[in-house]
């Protein structure tokens, strides 16, 4: 990946609708060397998707919860039982592993108390959960989908 792999990027991940020809300009390519470029990324998995990002809110669905999640399951077969029955909740829209105290960090959209009280009634089913913590989020003060590409090889 060089500087115009990474500027190429850069506009696509403010706005993935721009054309083709409109960022070959701007990255100083011509359209079709351009389109390899975008190509590339995508057949590589850089570019994972190109899609369009929504108001939450304007769409009843603006309070965002966040779940820790401790288990006591450790396994294999636990560990795939667990990411099918919380891939299955609509509403459950990140999921993380991590280390430390937590085991799972969820992200949560609903639209209000009653829509994650039904959200925390389906993840109670799930088998071999030893305690979940949910944090309501009073206000987002930055959300970005945008990844830092100086780091990039």
């Amino acid at each position: 990946m060089d500087k115009l792999d990474r500027a190429i990027l850069d506009i696509l991940q403010v706005d993935c609708t721009r054309s083709v020809s409109d960022i070959a300009d701007q990255v100083g390519l011509g359209s079709t060397a351009c389109w390899r470029r975008i190509q590339k990324m995508e057949e590589a998995g850089i570019i994972r998707a190109r899609v369009a990002l929504l108001d939450g809110r304007q769409l009843n669905v603006g309070v965002v919860v966040f779940v820790s999640i401790r288990t006591t399951q450790h396994n294999a077969e636990w560990i795939e039982g667990f990411h099918q029955a919380v891939a299955g909740i609509e509403e459950v829209v990140e999921v993380y592993r991590m280390a430390g105290d937590t085991d799972y960090l969820l992200r949560v959209a609903v639209p209000d108390v009653a829509g994650y009280d039904a959200v925390y009634k389906q993840l109670i089913r799930i088998p071999g959960l030893s305690d979940i913590s949910s944090s309501f989020s009073m206000e987002q003060i930055k959300y970005s989908t945008r990844l830092p590409l100086r780091y990039a090889p």
